[in-house]
C-alpha cells in the first residue's frame, strides 16, 4: 500500500476555516464530483495522458457509450477535461486532463488507498450479516 505523502494522518489536521454546508458550498462540488460513478474512473483512466473516447471505454469496460459521452462533457463543462478535435480524416478527437483534473488525482488516490485498507469490511457490512452469526 503506498501512503501518500500529502494526505493528513487524522481527520484533526484538516482545516478549511469556517464552511457552512449549504448548497452552494464548494465542498458539495467535491462530495458532487467523487459521488458521479463514472468521472472518477474517466480521471484515474486518463492519468498517463491524452486518450481517444473509443479507448477510453476499452480501457475502462462496462460503461455505455451514451454515459461515456455524457460524463466527458460533464467533466469538460467542470473544466476537468480538456477536448481535442483534430481537422483529420476521419476526425479524430481526444480528451486529456487539464491541472484542475490532474489535482482531481489526490482524493482519488486517496480514496482509492482507504477502499485498499477498509473495503473488504465495509463489502463485508453492506453484504448483510453472516448466517452463521444469526
Amino acid at each position: 500500500m503506498t501512503v501518500l505523502p500529502f494526505a493528513p494522518s487524522t481527520p484533526e489536521e484538516v482545516d478549511f476555516g469556517p464552511v457552512d454546508y449549504i448548497s452552494d458550498c464548494p465542498v458539495r462540488i467535491g462530495v458532487d464530483i467523487l459521488g458521479n460513478s463514472w468521472l472518477p474512473v474517466i480521471a484515474y483512466t486518463l492519468r498517463h495522458g491524452p486518450m481517444r473516447p473509443g479507448h477510453l471505454r476499452t480501457a475502462i469496460g462496462g460503461v455505455s457509450q451514451k454515459m461515456l459521452t455524457q460524463t466527458l462533457r460533464r467533466m469538460e463543462q467542470l473544466t476537468l477535461v480538456e477536448r481535442r478535435r483534430y481537422a483529420e480524416a476521419p476526425p479524430r478527437v481526444e480528451y486529456e486532463l487539464t491541472e484542475a483534473g490532474r489535482d482531481l488525482l489526490i482524493p482519488i488516490l486517496a480514496l482509492g488507498e482507504w477502499v485498499h485498507k477498509h473495503g473488504h469490511e465495509v463489502g463485508g457490512a453492506l453484504a448483510g450479516p453472516d448466517l452463521g452469526e444469526l
